[in-house]
């Protein structure tokens, strides 16, 4: 059997030109990077600062929970004496109430004309005693409370200022002439009215209750000849005040 014989190049050259070519994919050039380790060392701190936060604000908030717990019985007491400093005396609100019933009373006079005058009686519910209507008779309202009469007193309070309320509603919609305003519903609603509000000075003593209507009376006295209420009077110059 003959043997064939044949000469073999081997190319050194090309080898180390593929090698310059091509470096190792282990060279740290192309190596991925791994995230910094700093980072996770970074945002540790943020988050124990977080929860301590978090933990403070919770031992403040029980903290102060637990001292309304323990205040609640006293805070009764001192609400109640807050409440009756916040008020003058009941002198003070009863005439402004009275003189608010009797401006009411006007008001359905004006509506006998045979052309009242709406958007006057609008007007009306609005100047003088009855600009401050609503705090005058919810004080007189509270001093019923503290008397043991507060539910029936407040009672009388929102019908009384529902009833105006509607009034001054009708009111509004017979001054645009609208056919739905008639002054017999007007009429009606002034009737609950001064009924819910007859009603709450029941419950003032009747004392106070004659020294206001007193004080009203003279207050809306004309002026015949007789001579003035003297105006130096505290009482006088306390209605003024509230007027």
């Amino acid at each position: 059997m003959a043997i064939v014989t044949a000469p073999v190049q081997v190319s050194i050259g090309r080898f180390t030109s593929l090698s310059s070519s091509r470096p190792f994919s282990s060279t740290p050039a192309q190596r991925p990077r791994k995230p910094p380790a700093v980072k996770c060392s970074h945002h540790a701190p943020e988050w124990g600062q977080a929860q301590s936060r978090r933990l403070v604000s919770m031992s403040l908030l029980l903290s102060h929970c637990i001292l309304l717990a323990d205040q609640a019985n006293a805070g009764s007491f001192f609400d109640k004496y807050v409440k009756r400093k916040k008020l003058d005396p009941l002198d003070a609100y009863v005439p402004a109430v009275i003189l608010t019933e009797l401006q009411i009373k006007d008001l359905e006079k004006n509506l006998e004309g045979e052309k009242p005058e709406f958007s006057s009686c609008r007007s009306l519910l609005r100047s003088g005693p009855a600009a401050s209507f609503r705090v005058n008779i919810r004080a007189v309202a509270q001093y019923a409370s503290d008397s043991g009469n507060g539910k029936t007193a407040f009672d009388d309070v929102d019908q009384c200022l529902r009833a105006l309320e509607e009034l001054d509603s009708l009111l509004l919609h017979a001054s645009r002439n609208e056919p739905d305003a008639s002054v017999n519903s007007m009429k009606a609603k002034i009737g609950v009215a001064l009924n819910a509000l007859d009603g709450l000075l029941k419950t003032v003593p009747q004392d106070v209750l004659e020294k206001g209507k007193a004080i009203a009376d003279a207050y809306r006295a004309p002026d015949d000849g007789e001579p003035e209420p003297d105006i130096s009077d505290p009482e006088i110059k306390q209605l003024e005040s509230i007027l």
